[in-house]
């Protein structure tokens, strides 16, 4: 279970350091191997530990390839998902083209969501942020799921 949000540094090479409290979890789990793609809603990446991702890319080639949403889904998900491995040190080598498309620089955010990590450029996730809290205040409705939670 990943939660929390961690100030994350990238270094000239493209490297990030996983939170300590992480790494023997993802080396048990998955041996240090990782799947990262593109959030398609958000300028963000998606980073599964890769017993997390398999499941999730069968269900994504099973849509049906003549629907023209299903394929672009197909296409940009499992087109930029990447393997990458944790190294010794606990660090993840993230892709170039997948740096540019969220404009992760040196400062990063990685956020847990569960069974997976975000990953934001520092100031991006900071507006966007923000930019949620906004909307929620103007949320009247909430998703019938959440009327029942209680936090």
């Amino acid at each position: 279970m990943f939660r929390g949000v961690h100030n994350i540094n990238l270094d000239t090479k493209g490297r990030m350091a996983v939170p300590a409290r992480y790494r023997q979890l993802l080396h048990e789990s998955n041996d240090g191997a990782l799947v990262v793609t593109i959030d398609t809603e958000e300028k963000c990446l998606l980073v599964y530990p890769l017993n997390e991702w398999e499941p999730i890319q069968t269900k994504i080639e099973a849509l049906p390839s003549f629907n023209p949403a299903a394929r672009r889904i197909q296409r940009l998900i499992i087109g930029h998902a990447t393997d990458i491995d944790m190294d010794a040190n606990g660090r993840l080598l993230l892709p170039g083209p997948l740096r540019e498309y969220a404009g992760l620089e040196k400062k990063m955010v990685m956020m847990g969501q569960g069974n997976k990590f975000e990953l934001w450029d520092e100031a991006h996730w900071a507006e966007r942020r923000e930019r949620y809290l906004e909307e929620m205040k103007g949320d009247t409705q909430l998703p019938e799921e959440l009327m029942n939670l209680s936090l």
